[in-house]
């Protein structure tokens, strides 16, 4: 038995800055691997990509994390361009993947489900009903709410979404997600709307504003952790997920595992590529 299993595709990644092109494999499942990989918990990745790209799952698991990998047609390709405020970005997708079924995922057993979805087609809502009855599920939206045109991601709602989040326990949507899924323009109306659709925890995110995690009509303020240097926020929402539940697992009040998500997302935003941190060094910025 584990206690998180994020499920997910890993991406083949162009990252566009106003300093430098880089190249990396990215997506939820391994910016959320990375990070979690880094805590003490037990924690395995469900994910799918072409043969070419098997290396990426060789350094996760020369980290030490566990991983179960499903052959795809093709890797998820993203291209991600940057503005000089990192808030603002701008994607391309160039390539799909497979998407997950249920039969990859009888064997897995584990308290927590993270669901990943990059595209709306990446996780059926059959799948979710699936793990609902195996565990907790968390779902970062955002990959429901893209639509691909000519290869620009565009927002777009989710028809399946009343279906869909009965069975899923905690939401994780920044606020232009949130407007898009519930089509209220406050947030914390927004917020509320999910808490009727069924979800007990509702993350929002707001970049360098901070977050906010509504629960059982309780709203709680989340501060943004100033990071010393901003190099590159590819990943940080996925960071600080991995931050969150992490600390719920381990017990945490929402508060508490708030506050530990943002500082290790800050942690994160201060070097290119994945979390590279440690817990000491999370709490270091909470001190």
């Amino acid at each position: 038995m584990y206690d998180i299993c994020c499920i997910g595709h890993i991406t083949s990644d162009k990252v566009v800055t106003t300093t430098a092109t880089l190249h990396m494999p990215g997506g939820t499942a391994y910016y959320f691997s990375n990070a979690i990989g880094k805590l003490d918990t037990r924690y395995i990745l469900v994910t799918k990509l072409a043969n070419a790209e098997m290396g990426y799952v060789d350094a996760l698991h020369a980290q030490g994390i566990k991983v179960e990998a499903a052959e795809s047609t093709h890797t998820v390709y993203f291209e991600n361009i940057y503005a000089e405020n990192q808030d603002d970005r701008t994607q391309n997708v160039l390539q799909t993947a497979d998407p997950f079924t249920v039969k990859e995922l009888q064997n897995i057993n584990t308290r927590v489900f993270h669901l990943g979805p990059l595209l709306a087609d990446d996780i059926p809502v059959d799948v979710i009903k699936f793990l609902a009855a195996k565990g907790r599920v968390s779902l970062d939206v955002q990959g429901y709410l893209r639509k691909v045109v000519n290869h620009k991601v565009y927002p777009t709602d989710w028809p399946e979404k009343k279906e869909a989040l009965q069975y899923v326990n905690i939401v994780k949507a920044d606020e232009a997600e949130l407007q898009a899924l519930t089509g209220r323009a406050n947030p914390r109306e927004g917020a509320k709307q999910l808490a009727d659709w069924g979800v007990q925890e509702i993350v929002i995110t707001n970049g360098s504003q901070g977050s906010f995690i509504y629960s059982d009509g309780v709203f709680y303020i989340i501060p943004a952790y100033r990071p010393k240097i901003i190099v590159d926020a590819t990943g940080c929402g996925d960071t600080y997920m991995a931050g969150y539940l992490y600390r719920r697992t381990k017990g945490a009040s929402i508060q508490q595992a708030g506050e530990f998500a943002a500082a290790m997302a800050s942690l994160k935003m201060e070097s290119p590529g994945p979390f590279t941190g440690t817990e000491h060094d999370v709490m270091a910025v909470l001190r």
